[in-house]
């Protein structure tokens, strides 16, 4: 009868330590599949959900997430009004949800920032855009995010590298009678790039 409870007592100890063991190599596999995750997969699990990011700088987006590319991501800030944000320039996002999605991939890769930049010059459509570290020809701050600046006009040419926009008001087409001049833009310099409005 002793040695019955003696093995008795040894079996559900082992049990125990087989229960323990098993919940830290859970625990390990989680922690080791969460470290894995990367920040295009958090993203993606927030696709149609309201976020918020602070870029650096100080300026900061608020709005639906519309889509991610390997570089990038598209906000909906208002019913007519979508923001590019690189994601280089992001230093904070809020908002998001637990889930995470599938990263870019395969063809998805190749649709990077110059991509989307070269889209907007397609569409021929104004945009505002704002740079780090630069405020503006008159020295003062012409955008929310404090050391930054923004130019306003139209994107005509993506390089590999840089973007060329002619500046002109918001509110009118752009034609060579109405540019001031045409910026090259160094693409690392961009913190986010904001459909104007026609007119």
């Amino acid at each position: 009868m002793r040695w019955e409870r003696l093995f008795a007592d040894l079996e559900a100890r082992f049990e125990e330590l087989a229960d323990e063991e098993a919940e830290a190599e859970s625990a390990d596999r989680e922690r080791v599949a969460g470290g894995s995750i990367t920040v295009l997969e958090r993203l993606a699990g927030a696709l149609d959900e309201p976020i918020q990011a602070r870029l650096v700088g100080g300026a900061r987006v608020g709005g639906v997430l519309r889509s991610v590319g390997p570089d990038w991501l598209l906000v909906a800030e208002g019913s007519s009004r979508d923001c590019l944000v690189p994601l280089w320039s992001v230093a904070v996002m809020h908002g998001l949800t637990a889930a995470t999605g599938r990263a870019p991939s395969g063809l998805d890769l190749r649709l990077d920032l110059r991509y989307a930049l070269r889209a907007l010059a397609r569409d021929r459509a104004p945009v505002q855009v704002a740079l780090l570290g630069w405020t503006g020809d008159s020295g003062s701050i012409t955008s929310a995010a404090a050391g930054s600046g923004e130019l306003i006009g139209t994107i005509d040419r993506v390089g590999a590298d840089f973007l060329e926009i002619a500046l002109h008001a918001a509110w009118e087409p752009r034609r060579a009678t109405v540019v001031r001049s045409v910026a090259l833009v160094p693409l690392r310099s961009i913190l986010l790039v904001r459909a104007m409005p026609w007119g």
